[in-house]
């Protein structure tokens, strides 16, 4: 099916995506679905939060304790992920965790009945699991997606009655398929990212808008410093390393930073481009020839969709680990553990950027900027060949 017969054939159609904000890259990736539709014109896409129609309790598990989890106990939550990856789907404690889950996610259903989506697409493993307990009993007349949101897979993501699912890279989907999911349900699609992650931006245009010179090697901070110390410290032992090289350092929300980091800039000017938060960090990597960040599932696919090379820091356990082995394992990063293998591996770029450039050729091979396009397309083609199914 072409393009124009797809969009013309979906025209007023529906689908709803679901997210859960475990951390921002679920949430990310559905507005990444949504804004792809708005752009094309393809579908109505509705974004919710499912956590936003689950108890108060349910919400704190998913939400509140995951990251308290991982902020103050990741040895606890590595054992968490791998007993509960490595747990039998039909055991105990998934039928008990199945059981309330259903008892406290009954706004969700009555929400999901009222919008009456043609389509859903679900871009965390909750909301799915829901979905497909409805599918099976019948109570579901919609095809449930599930989009898998980083370069691993746990088995709390697979489950039965779904109409697919997207994967990261080709390994995420061998593991699915070694899970009992038919190989003609899953498709390489890779994890989506916003439009501006794959529209030309011009580095020089970016770069003078910054006050930086779009001829120097560039490098950009992101997340916070997490596991190597706050932001303007790990800004200030970088600019300590001699070298023609500049830094952009994006602290976000983090006020207390972001003006340490102007204090910062105006000792090393012109050196230094401290940013507060940005809806627009495409045009912030457009600057840059490598990005020094945590290896969250949306970041990575940011990165890559714009053929950045990584260092990576302070990887969450579990999910997150396995996103910088596949960078590693790729040659499109380097691994970071404290300050000291930081400033290390900056210094050994500087002094042998060929390096550099194979990791941004590395990191352009494994980009996909049209993600979010297979995506609505897969969704949008099997919908439509669904109904001739039924209605010849």
């Amino acid at each position: 099916m072409k393009e124009g017969e797809l969009q013309r054939g979906m025209a007023g159609k529906t689908i709803l995506v679901l997210s859960v904000p475990a951390g921002a890259g679920h949430t990310r990736v559905a507005e990444a679905i949504r804004a792809c539709a708005a752009e094309h014109g393809d579908a109505t896409v509705i974004h919710l939060d499912a956590m936003a129609f689950a108890t108060t309790r349910l919400r704190k598990v998913y939400t509140d304790f995951y990251i308290l989890l991982i902020k103050r106990a990741p040895g606890l939550w590595r054992h968490i992920y791998r007993l509960t990856d490595q747990a039998r789907a039909d055991g105990l404690f998934h039928r008990l965790r199945r059981w309330i889950e259903r008892r406290d996610s009954r706004l969700l259903v009555e929400q999901i009945a009222a919008i009456g989506p043609d389509a859903i697409v679900c871009t965390h493993f909750q909301p799915a699991e829901i979905l497909s307990g409805l599918a099976s009993r019948g109570e579901l007349a919609c095809p449930v997606w599930v989009q898998v949101t980083d370069f691993d897979l746990h088995r709390m993501w697979v489950h039965p009655h779904l109409a697919g699912y997207f994967a990261a890279n080709d390994e995420v989907a061998y593991r699915l398929r070694s899970h009992g999911v038919p190989a003609d349900s899953i498709h390489v699609a890779g994890i989506p990212t916003m439009p501006g992650f794959r529209q030309g931006h011009e580095r020089a245009e970016c770069a003078q808008a910054l006050g930086l010179d779009p001829g120097v090697p560039t490098f950009l901070l992101m997340g916070g410093g997490a596991g190597l110390g706050g932001l303007s410290r790990v800004a200030q032992r970088l600019l300590a390393i001699p070298g023609d090289f500049q830094l952009i350092a994006l602290a976000g929300n983090n006020a207390a930073e972001l003006a340490a980091l102007q204090r910062l800039a105006a000792r090393f000017p012109g050196r230094l481009a401290p940013q507060g938060f940005s809806d627009q960090v495409e045009r912030l990597m457009a600057c840059a020839d490598l990005v020094i960040t945590k290896p969250g599932g949306s970041t990575t696919a940011e990165c890559l969709a714009m053929g950045l090379p990584m260092i990576v820091n302070a990887p969450i356990p579990g999910q997150e680990e396995q996103n910088a082995n596949f960078l590693l394992e790729h040659g499109a990063a380097l691994k970071a553990v404290d300050l000291a293998s930081l400033e290390y591996r900056i210094r050994h770029l500087l002094a042998h950027p060929e390096l550099l450039r194979e990791m941004g050729a590395r990191a352009r091979l494994l980009g996909r900027p049209y993600a979010a396009r297979q995506v609505l397309e897969t969704v949008l083609y099997r919908y439509e060949r669904k109904s001739e199914e039924v209605y010849g």
